[in-house]
């Protein structure tokens, strides 16, 4: 099985997202780089609308996580609730 990847640039904007991915993947790893955290999971990650607003105590929409986004690797399914990514066979 194949990583996916996604890497955002570090900021206190991302720092929620980064935090809701890894309590919502456990076989997620998270590698800092000086202004960039890249988070490879094995087969497929997902990341939770509703635990970024836990975190963050305010409305999320998903598509605010392409602002800090740098890069990913993987298909992308998306909905107003969840972004993964995946390779599917």
């Amino acid at each position: 099985m194949s990583n996916v990847f996604i890497a955002f640039q570090v900021n206190e904007e991302s720092r929620p997202v980064v935090e809701a991915i890894m309590a919502d993947n456990p076989n997620a790893v998270a590698v800092e780089s000086p202004g960039m955290v890249k988070i490879d999971a094995p087969g497929h990650l997902t990341i939770n609308r509703q635990s970024i607003e836990e975190r963050t105590g305010a409305r999320f929409d998903l598509q605010q996580i392409h602002i800090n986004l740098i890069t990913l690797s993987g298909h992308i399914d998306e909905d107003d609730d969840q972004f993964t990514l995946s390779w599917k066979h």
